[in-house]
């Protein structure tokens, strides 16, 4: 307990609002309480898809995910559909315990949703992805989670593969194409982070 106020603490330094929650449950209630009449964005998330958070919030508002999108419609129809919304949720790949949080993109869809033109964003995410300091949670991003998404998705880069770490390939389908870090929250802009005490994700 001790280590999650430390951690929420250097959240709420650097901007955040912040919530926590023991269950996925019981987040999705709270963001399904939070949100209602808006435009909402999504971006792909394991976590987000757990929670059955697309159902939820479609009942009451607009939703654009690409992982959901309309018969005909591409992915990148969609994706750039989420990115004008009033609201725009996504995960995160690994925090820091100092507040820094990252992900890492392949279309870039989910990190540009997260850093502009939104009234609020939420980071959705468990603190099984909490790690003890920047370089650690930049290595978990690469070499935890990239291999194990690309693995999700079907897609045959050396990582997904193998199972083990980043080959830092030049595969057509590597989903590691931009490393964004949070060091605070952006100007002009809500965000909060949903802490979720749950294992969830990757």
């Amino acid at each position: 307990m001790e280590r999650e106020e430390r951690f929420i603490q250097a959240l709420i330094r650097r901007r955040y609002e912040v919530s926590l929650f023991d269950t996925g449950a019981q987040a999705a209630a709270y963001l399904d309480g939070a949100i209602d009449g808006k435009t909402v964005g999504f971006g792909d998330s394991e976590t987000m898809l757990s929670m059955g958070l697309y159902d939820r919030l479609a009942a009451h508002n607009q939703v654009f995910d690409p992982m959901h999108r309309p018969e005909g419609e591409t992915f990148r129809e969609t994706a750039r559909k989420t990115l004008l919304t009033d609201v725009f949720l996504t995960s995160l790949n690994a925090m820091s315990e100092t507040g820094e949080l990252v992900n890492i993109d392949g279309t870039g869809n989910r990190v540009a949703g997260s850093l502009f033109g939104h009234e609020k964003v939420y980071f959705v995410v468990s603190l099984n992805k909490l790690c003890p300091t920047l370089d650690e949670a930049i290595y978990r991003a690469r070499n935890v989670a990239a291999p194990q998404n690309s693995a999700r998705h079907g897609f045959s880069n050396p990582c997904a593969l193998k199972g083990d770490r980043c080959y830092d390939c030049s595969a057509k389908d590597r989903i590691c194409n931009a490393l964004i870090v949070h060091y605070r929250k952006m100007r002009g802009i809500q965000m909060e982070v949903v802490l979720i005490r749950e294992e969830l994700g990757l």
